[in-house]
């Protein structure tokens, strides 16, 4: 609990303000007091000195006999035992005049016989002489009056000083021990408020404001040290929330690396580019270590001296490769290498699984390929020696006819499996530029448009989003060759490609309204329906033609993208 103060403010200023007032009001008193008491010296001088007047009347009025004797004689006393002159007996006069007043009326008494009395002279020879001393009592009442106006000059001179001293001292004691302490408390604010909290104060004092001043520089003290701890969490948080984007933006740059079609090295170099910018870390370094004994190693930063470390990249348990790293203070944050290196881990793998699926694509669309050079070329080729072994035993039994009939039919063989030869490379010529279903489609079916006169109509509604790479080959393959086999064969006038999907079923619909052709009719060295036939099974799909001659013709695929 804080002390109270030795001598408090208010205590000294109430007490000079006491002091002030008990001086004015006993100034005043004392004044009012003294003219008070003077109100009655200017009757009592003015009626002592008509006695001097009334007492030579006196004196007349015995010479000369008058008749207003005792009149004047009345008069004599009342004049002298008026209330003025009676109030000469207060305790306030001196004594002095006491006396000369009660000595003045014994010397009246002494007197006042003689005027009634025969001899009459007497008081004429004792009438000065009574003057004499009327004349000094009112000296007296004089001086008297004169001495309490002194007095009351004096009085409130000093009262008056007393007063102005008492208030020069509250002036200075307020601007010391309040106008002082409150201008320095004044600046120390205005210095708090601009963020300076070591703050001493010139403040020397037990009073209230003392107390206040050694309070205030505690709290600002302690306001400083608050403001610096605030100011020290504040920076840290600060700190901490720039590593923490700092390690958002290091992973969202390693994340849009994976969100690449197809991973290369030039990905995962850029991954340890960006986790280079941490703070701390100066050099990387990815190591993939392949089953065959091959070995791949991107770097990353300036190495230095300091040691590597290195933590695993695996996938369900299965290691495939490492990060290395090299770092100096501070120390990088170990939550943001993990989580790059679950990154790292996930791009070999996709990358792994990208070459395997394109492997695995690039095998079944080589099987296929081989598949139908076996249907077309193989089977032409197979044709062609039979017919020339036939060609040699006619010559040599000379049948010339049966000869030039199998030349013919060789001939003719040749022509086909040459044309058929030309079909083939222009399938497999065929490449994929766009990775969206429709512009491939738009883009593979242009050079076709331009070999008729028939028109070509596009009618898609698949979404790239389902279909994969594997889909996107075989329904393409099958599209161009039904539509390359309406151009050729069919003369038609107009050409549809529908292509449907509802829930995870996909309908292709090729249609022309071409001549048609009888399905069990097959034509020497024409193997298209093959081809597709053997494309549809690829999708596990089901391939229908329907036509008749003269009617057109429609080649129809469905396959389920579930499978």
């Amino acid at each position: 609990m804080q002390n109270r103060p030795l001598k408090p403010v208010t205590t000294t200023i109430a007490r000079a303000m006491l002091a002030i007032l008990l001086l004015s009001v006993a100034t005043t008193s004392f004044a009012l007091l003294t003219l008070a008491s003077s109100l009655n010296d200017a009757e009592a001088i003015n009626v002592s000195g008509s006695l001097r007047m009334q007492s030579y009347r006196l004196a007349y009025d015995i010479q000369t006999d008058s008749q207003q004797l005792s009149d004047h004689l009345d008069h004599f006393e009342k004049s002298l035992f008026s209330p003025s002159m009676a109030a000469l007996e207060h305790w306030t006069v001196p004594t002095d005049i006491k006396k000369h007043y009660y000595g003045l009326i014994s010397r009246w008494e002494n007197l006042h016989p003689q005027l009634h009395s025969s001899d009459r002279q007497q008081y004429l020879n004792n009438v000065a002489s009574f003057v004499d001393h009327i004349d000094r009592f009112v000296f007296e009442l004089q001086e008297f009056s004169v001495i309490k106006l002194q007095v009351l000059s004096v009085i409130g001179g000093i009262g008056l000083s007393l007063i102005l001293l008492v208030a020069l001292f509250t002036i200075h004691f307020t601007r010391r021990k309040i106008v002082f302490p409150l201008n320095q408390l004044v600046t120390a604010s205005e210095h708090v408020q601009n963020g300076h909290f070591d703050i001493r104060l010139d403040v020397k004092s037990d009073n209230e404001l003392g107390i206040l001043a050694d309070n205030f520089c505690k709290m600002s003290s302690e306001l400083g040290k608050l403001y610096r701890g605030l100011e020290k969490n504040v920076n840290e948080k600060t700190h901490r929330l720039r590593h923490a984007n700092e390690s958002l933006q290091v992973l969202y740059n390693c994340s849009q690396e994976l969100s690449v079609s197809r991973l290369t090295s030039q990905n995962f170099s850029a991954m340890l580019e960006t986790m280079v910018a941490v703070e701390g870390l100066t050099a990387t370094k990815l190591i993939i270590e392949e089953n065959s004994g091959g070995r791949s190693e991107l770097t990353a930063g300036i190495e230095s001296t300091q040691p590597w470390h290195f933590q695993d990249l695996d996938i369900d348990g299965q290691v495939l490769g490492q990060l290395w790293w090299q770092y100096t203070l501070p120390c990088p944050d170990q939550t943001l290498i993990d989580n790059i290196s679950r990154i790292l881990a996930r791009g070999i793998y996709y990358n792994r699984a990208q070459k395997q699926s394109e492997q695995l694509l690039l095998m079944e669309e080589r099987a296929t390929i081989a598949r139908e050079l076996h249907d077309s070329l193989a089977q032409s080729l197979s044709y062609l020696k039979i017919q020339m072994t036939l060609l040699k035993r006619q010559l040599a039994n000379n049948d010339t006819d049966s000869a030039k009939q199998i030349q013919a039919d060789i001939d003719s063989g040749l022509s086909g499996a040459y044309t058929q030869l030309r079909e083939l490379l222009s399938t497999f010529r065929l490449t994929i530029k766009e990775a969206n279903f429709g512009e491939a489609l738009v883009e593979m079916l242009k050079p076709l448009e331009e070999q008729t006169d028939a028109l070509l109509i596009i009618d898609n509604h698949l979404s790239s989003l389902s279909l994969d790479a594997h889909h996107q080959v075989h329904l393409l393959q099958v599209i161009r060759e039904a539509v390359l086999n309406a151009i050729k064969h069919a003369h038609a006038d107009e050409i549809v490609v529908s292509c449907v999907q509802k829930d995870d079923r996909v309908d292709i619909k090729i249609r022309d309204d071409g001549l048609g052709f009888d399905p069990k009719n097959e034509k020497l060295n024409h193997y298209g329906l093959a081809i597709m036939t053997e494309r549809a099974s690829r999708l596990h799909g089901d391939l229908k033609i329907n036509t008749m001659p003269g009617a057109g013709c429609e080649v129809s695929l469905t396959f389920s993208l579930q499978l």
